[in-house]
C-alpha cells in the first residue's frame, strides 16, 4: 500500500525514559522493586507486589515463553498496514511468572507459531535512532 503510515515510535516520558535509552542501546531493561525485587512492567510510580516505590531498572534475559497471541488481518492499523495479516503475541519473560510484554511477529511464522513457543528479545530499527524490542521465536 503505497500509502502506508510509518511504524508508530515511543514517546518517553520521565517515567519510561531509561527503558527506552536501553532499548536504542540494543539492551532490554525492566524496572524492578529494590524493596522485594519483584519485576514491574510496564514501569510505574509504585511496585505492584509492595507497593514500594524504590524501583530502578535491571537488565533482563530477554528470554521468554509465548503466553498468548492473535492474527491481525485489520489493514487499518497505523505503521502496519502493509504487513497485515500479522501476529501481535505476548511474551511471558523468564524472570518471573505474569512478566509479560507485547510484540509482534510477521505472517511467515505463522507454522512455528505455539502457545509456549520459546521467544527471545531482539531490537527493530524504526529509523532516526529509535528501537524498539521485539521477539522472535528461537
Amino acid at each position: 500500500m503505497s500509502d502506508a503510515r510509518p511504524k508508530p515510535i515511543p514517546i518517553p516520558d520521565d517515567l519510561t525514559r531509561p527503558f527506552w535509552e536501553a532499548a536504542r542501546e540494543r539492551r532490554l531493561v525492566l524496572q524492578r522493586c529494590a524493596t522485594c525485587n519483584y519485576y514491574n512492567h510496564p514501569p510505574r510510580h509504585a511496585c505492584d507486589a509492595c507497593l514500594s516505590q524504590q524501583l530502578r531498572f535491571e537488565p533482563v534475559s530477554g528470554l521468554g515463553r509465548i503466553h498468548t497471541f492473535t492474527i491481525m488481518h485489520q489493514r487499518d492499523v497505523p505503521g502496519f498496514e502493509s504487513e497485515a495479516p500479522f501476529i501481535n503475541i505476548v511474551v511471558e519473560l523468564e524472570e518471573q511468572p505474569a512478566l509479560f510484554m507485547l510484540s509482534n511477529l510477521p505472517i511467515s511464522e505463522r507454522d512455528r507459531l505455539r502457545i509456549g513457543a520459546p521467544v527471545k528479545v531482539e531490537f527493530e530499527d524504526r529509523g532516526n535512532g529509535e528501537i524498539v524490542p521485539q521477539f522472535r521465536i528461537c
